[in-house]
């Protein structure tokens, strides 16, 4: 499982009794660097979702994702996780991701351009 998705599980499991979507959005926001980035995509693009993660990446209107798409581009066992940690439902997480990673992606990626990444890394 990669950082980002580590991270994000780490960051929904501190925040039980915070308003799941909020708390969400503000880490997605927070978490996303090129390589987590580029990672979605290529989650996406194994899952058969290229196009819709691609959309959010690209200048024009962002495709929607269902809460089954994005288990499908996270994986079970990332959703697993992060229903252990929570205690949260995953039809919740899910919904939550489902609207605003979208978002946020695009937010990373102004005019259609994926952030450079940092080569020292």
């Amino acid at each position: 499982m990669s950082d980002f998705f580590q991270n994000i599980v780490g960051k929904v499991g501190s925040a039980l009794g915070v308003d799941v979507q909020a708390f969400v959005q503000q880490q997605v926001q927070s978490l996303l660097q090129p390589q987590t980035i580029q990672a979605l995509v290529d989650r996406a693009e194994e899952a058969g979702l290229g196009d819709k993660v691609r959309s959010w990446i690209s200048d024009n209107s962002n495709l929607p994702v269902t809460p089954d798409e994005i288990r499908t581009i996270l994986g079970s066992d990332v959703v697993h996780e992060m229903v252990q940690k929570t205690g949260l439902p995953a039809d919740g997480v899910l919904t939550a991701l489902a609207h605003c990673l979208p978002q946020a992606v695009d937010s990373k990626t102004p005019d259609g351009v994926m952030p450079a990444g940092d080569k020292s890394a």
